[in-house]
């Protein structure tokens, strides 16, 4: 299946996820992720406000406080790329796609100073790369970071291997309901 397909598959097994199995899951991925040294060890943290039944990591935002915590924007100029605010649940404004991104007016924060990023996804494989919206924004954001990479998704879009292009890139790390999981390297 080519990745269009797939990202359809995937996306509507996603949505169609009832409201108590999105939060639990929710809940599942917060207290492994609440647990996990690198979590705690780590200063700035990328994250994502959910959209269309991801996964929703806002109460780690409240259980850690002390984390300097930033999100994605997508800018448009001079070509599509995220561009890094610090979050603040005040300042957040409806992207035409849907989902709540920072206000373009908050600072900006370098990819350089992000410890670990939890990277959103419709579905993940075993090697660590992602299924995504398709559009790249991912793909072309996480080599500009030296961030610990943490794919989040629910398990049963956790699957055995995705295509993958040249310019896909990996996480190092998924998380899902089920736990933790360093990923396999290599295309083995």
């Amino acid at each position: 299946m080519d990745k269009a397909a797939l990202r359809r598959r995937y996306r509507s097994l996603r949505e169609s996820l009832s409201p108590s199995q999105v939060a639990e899951a929710s809940r599942a991925v917060c207290r492994h992720l609440a647990e996990w040294p690198p979590l705690a060890q780590a200063h700035t943290v990328m994250a994502y406000l959910a959209f269309r039944n991801e996964i929703d990591l806002s109460p780690l935002f409240d259980a850690f406080p002390d984390k300097r915590w930033v999100l994605p924007r997508i800018a448009r100029e001079p070509s599509p790329h995220l561009v890094l605010h610090p979050y603040d649940p005040r300042r957040l404004v409806r992207h035409p796609f849907g989902m709540l991104e920072p206000d373009p007016a908050l600072p900006t924060v370098s990819p350089e100073e992000v410890e670990l990023v939890l990277v959103p996804g419709i579905a993940f494989d075993r090697r660590g790369y992602r299924l995504g919206f398709g559009g790249g924004y991912y793909d072309r954001f996480l080599p500009t970071t030296p961030a610990l990479r943490v794919g989040v998704t629910y398990d049963e879009l956790f699957v055995e291997r995705l295509p993958v292009e040249a310019w896909d890139s990996r996480v190092d790390w998924l998380v899902t309901p089920g736990g933790l999981c360093e990923v396999r390297s290599g295309e083995g």
